[in-house]
């Protein structure tokens, strides 16, 4: 099973996040647990004094509330950094958490009227204190795709902004009207230069991703070998590689890929057809 389509680690109870009294008790109880988060980092065992109505419920597990908590403190680090060692459920109550920070930094006003909005229903609505208006945690889909060709050679794109030696797969935003292979027909076209026929993109997988506020729909993609021609703006380099130059340019140190919490990680995994070595990542 791919690590994205495990089964949802918490209850995510809508009726619960509207009684503020069962919020109450779940925070008062002595096996609660609370996820510090600050622009993306994260303490997944953090404890805090504070009021419930200022914390996020992220939902239950077995009866046991997990909370996030919107602070700053030196003890978060990196979600990204430490994904890797958490346990499913830690990983799933910090994803939630940053997503959800990251969205209230970012609509601390009302979209209608411009007015100042607050937090309810445990942290997931915001209402406009000027025209009682709601407001949703808003997810952005994103496509992300290993795109494999007639010879069975992946295509690897190094983002301009990285480093010499990061390579991932290709991803870009979907645009209204399109559908999800239609937008992958688009951005491998737009930042590679490659023709991938639409019929020939199949669906892989999703993962959340909060930096700052995606999900992304994974895929691959079959096409004929073909040059690739990287745009010069977004994408700085790209390559064709087969098994062997990928296990060769990574054991040099010339190539690494995403970790394991990136779901780029495990579309190029499964073309390699065996584990990837933790050296090989980034």
């Amino acid at each position: 099973m791919w690590p994205t389509a495990e089964p949802d680690v918490f209850v995510r109870d809508e009726t619960l996040r509207t009684d503020p009294q069962q919020v109450r008790e779940l925070w008062e109880a002595p096996d609660r647990r609370v996820v510090a988060v600050y622009k993306g980092h994260v303490d997944v065992r953090a404890d805090v004094d504070c009021d419930p109505e200022d914390l996020i419920l992220l939902g239950t597990i077995d009866g046991v509330g997990w909370f996030a908590a919107r602070t700053r403190t030196d003890a978060t680090v990196d979600l990204r950094a430490v994904a890797d060692s958490l346990d499913p459920v830690e990983r799933a109550a910090a994803l939630t958490a940053v997503a959800l920070d990251n969205w209230h930094a970012t609509h601390e006003c009302c979209p209608r009227c411009g007015g100042p909005t607050h937090m309810v229903r445990a942290g997931w609505v915001r209402r406009c204190r000027e025209d009682g208006s709601e407001h949703f945690p808003r997810t952005d889909p994103a496509v992300i795709t290993l795109v494999v060709d007639d010879d069975d050679r992946a295509l690897l794109g190094r983002r301009s902004v990285w480093p010499p030696g990061w390579y991932s797969t290709l991803a870009g935003f979907v645009e209204p009207g399109e559908t999800f292979e239609q937008a992958v027909v688009r951005e491998v076209f737009e930042e590679a230069g490659v023709r991938v026929p639409v019929d020939q993109v199949q669906y892989r997988a999703t993962q959340p991703w909060p930096f700052p506020s995606s999900i992304m729909i994974a895929f691959t993609a079959r096409t004929w070998a073909q040059p690739s021609r990287p745009d010069g703006e977004e994408i700085a380099e790209t390559a064709w590689l087969s098994r062997p130059e990928f296990a060769a340019a990574a054991q040099r140190g010339d190539l690494r890929i995403p970790p394991r919490i990136s779901v780029a990680h495990h579309l190029i995994a499964d073309w390699f057809g065996e584990p990837i070595p933790q050296t090989w990542s980034r």
